[in-house]
């Protein structure tokens, strides 16, 4: 019995100390990471003011050729700050960047663009201008305010439009094939419907989600998305580092057809597109493969 309890007794030793080693090394671990993570922050920090400074010159001359069309999304509950949004927008205006797309899922800044446009004395409201009009230079800010309930009135729309056009080809005795569409006819039937806005060439989120947060999946086909944090630690050298680095890439376009697909046992406004745009930026990759179903 004695050596029993003593065998015991070591086992017990042995599994505490045992416990306690692990759970000393899951402190480390853990301490290691926040200093990483504070460290990381503290140089962030300390880049972002050195640039809004101008103490770093290449950030100084900003090449806003490429950026014809600038995307915000913020969450829905950070997008009720209207006074942070206002001060984003003025950053925007004195960069240079004169065409901005704002959006949130709840469409919080939408019901708030009267009082944004008040505010914004040298900013005009986007109702359907001309892209073609858009690269042009001009002195005032644009502003389009966007929420999800466009996206999913958009895309049941034109795949209403596509599909009746896939009806009338088919009563009128054409090709029995399976169509096929590709982007022009997705954009046409967008525009057609009235939904065919520019595609932001860069797309800044701000928020806890690391996503587009619904934003119409048609639009950022080829669009760069970066997410910028919290909107209430937002800050302006951060904002002119993610343009500037947008502003020395390169991109390389493809582009995959669209193909629909009747649904047997569904009414005829069931469709199933399937699109898989792409560009060689791996920041975006995982946003621009995207299956609408209607």
């Amino acid at each position: 019995m004695d050596c029993g309890d003593e065998v015991q007794k070591a086992h017990c030793s042995i599994s505490h100390i045992g416990n306690l080693g692990l759970q000393a090394l899951w402190y480390f671990l853990h301490f290691i990471v926040s200093v990483w993570y504070l460290a990381l922050w503290a140089t962030h920090a300390l880049e972002s003011c050195l640039i809004s400074s101008g103490l770093l010159k290449r950030y100084k001359a900003l090449n806003l050729a490429n950026l014809r069309y600038l995307a915000i999304v913020i969450e829905s509950e950070e997008a009720r700050q209207i006074p942070k949004v206002i001060e984003l927008l003025n950053w925007l205006a004195t960069i240079g960047v004169k065409r901005v797309c704002l959006y949130d899922s709840e469409g919080v800044l939408k019901k708030s663009k009267d009082f944004i446009l008040e505010k914004m004395t040298d900013a005009t409201l986007f109702e359907g201008i001309d892209e073609n009009i858009l690269l042009l230079d001009q002195e005032q800010i644009t502003l389009e305010f966007a929420s999800i309930s466009d996206g999913k009135e958009a895309v049941t729309k034109a795949a209403n439009v596509l599909f009746m056009k896939y009806l009338k080809s088919a009563d009128s005795g054409g090709s029995q094939e399976e169509p096929i569409f590709t982007e022009p006819h997705m954009t046409e039937a967008l525009r057609a419907v009235g939904y065919g806005g520019p595609d932001p060439d860069l797309l800044l989120v701000y928020g806890p989600a690391r996503c587009h947060l619904g934003f119409p999946a048609w639009r950022i086909r080829y669009t760069e998305i970066v997410h910028m944090g919290p909107l209430k630690s937002m800050k302006y050298g951060s904002l002119i580092k993610a343009i500037y680095k947008f502003s020395m890439v390169r991109q390389n376009y493809g582009v995959h057809k669209i193909s629909i697909v009747r649904v047997r046992g569904h009414p005829s406004s069931m469709l199933q597109f399937g699109a898989v745009p792409w560009t060689n930026r791996e920041i975006c990759s995982s946003s621009q493969q995207w299956l609408l179903i209607i």
